[in-house]
């Protein structure tokens, strides 16, 4: 395809986070704030809680009340989460620390570094592009749908928590219907306006609204913790991100020792080829067009030769893919 995804968050001294992973409805979240000057013991350990979440009036205190959208978010889709070091410009005083400070903190990371991964465009274009790969793709996806079955079948049922990198318009969200109701996925896409065909594929498909969460991100910088996804899923995503072995790295990264990365790529044709030649003088053109889009990488060598403690990878041509073929798919197992 021609989306490319990102951790949003660079580890962070200051805040960790405590959590473990229920669905989305029923997350709590502990925020544990540690200072660099020392404070008293009762100000340095916050909890968010039914019984304990409380609003002072004082701008001295944190609140950790319903009301605040951002930690609204965070209970309900980016637990386990990883902050930025833009934290690290807390004020040294401990009295000066509020929690609307960390969250303009916070959100200022989040947007800096999806700006610098994939700069912004303009709102028509991205919601054509939006527009177009959900009308457009539709022979596509009708050609390749037994590949994916077979590799979906490895993980419906099985996989808790799923993280699907370029999650696009949804495509892949009806091969999760069959998930059971503790299986909670994770969609990433830098395009915000994929959102509402995403939501409304989930909701064709017949998966539970509660399961399914979009996140504006990169897969450069996937917004999750480490060893916290039993998959991660990403078809024809590789060929668009900005950094193709960052996102790999932050696969490995986030998957549990034994989770499974299921791809479905197009790769570059072989050399001495005529369709190598032409995706050769046609790849800039293809790049502007198709929102960075690579017809000429070496995308199943490059998933093999990552680290990956065991890669099955088969290649197939699409009648209905065009310039972008052939394709690689498979499992790679951390």
């Amino acid at each position: 395809m021609f989306l490319g995804v990102s951790s949003l968050f660079l580890p962070s001294s200051p805040i960790q986070t405590s959590h473990s992973f229920t669905p989305f409805h029923q997350l709590n979240v502990k925020l544990n704030l540690y200072l660099r000057k020392s404070t008293p013991k009762s100000s340095q350990n916050v909890t968010n809680s039914p019984s304990t979440s409380s609003c002072g009036s004082s701008r001295k205190n944190i609140c950790l009340c319903g009301r605040r959208p951002f930690l609204a978010t965070i209970s309900t889709a980016l637990i386990p989460i990883r902050y930025s070091n833009g934290l690290d410009s807390l004020p040294d005083d401990p009295m000066v620390l509020n929690f609307d400070y960390i969250i303009e903190h916070i959100q200022w990371s989040m947007k800096a570094v999806l700006n610098r991964v994939h700069p912004p465009r303009p709102d028509w274009y991205e919601e054509f592009y939006a527009k177009a790969m959900d009308t457009t793709m539709k022979s596509y996806e009708a050609e390749i749908a037994g590949y994916k079955s077979q590799l979906f079948a490895k993980i419906t049922g099985k996989a808790t928590n799923i993280l699907e990198i370029g999650i696009g318009t949804g495509p892949n969200l009806k091969y999760y219907a069959t998930a059971t109701s503790n299986t909670n996925i994770i969609g990433v896409d830098p395009n915000k306006k994929m959102e509402k065909y995403a939501l409304a594929a989930a909701h064709a498909s017949g998966l539970p609204q509660k399961n399914f969460k979009f996140i504006h991100a990169v897969a450069e910088s996937l917004p999750v913790s480490d060893a916290s996804m039993d998959a991660v899923v990403g078809t024809l995503v590789l060929c668009s991100v900005k950094d193709v072995h960052k996102t790999l790295q932050e696969i490995k990264r986030v998957l549990k020792p034994g989770g499974v990365y299921i791809f479905v790529e197009h790769v570059a044709a072989k050399d001495g080829t005529i369709l190598k030649v032409v995706q050769r003088i046609l790849d800039p053109l293809q790049q502007v067009v198709a929102d960075g889009c690579h017809l000429t990488r070496e995308t199943g060598e490059t998933i093999s030769g990552l680290g990956f403690s065991s890669v099955d990878l088969k290649t197939a041509f699409l009648s209905s893919a065009s310039l972008i073929n052939p394709h690689a798919y498979g499992i790679a197992c951390k």
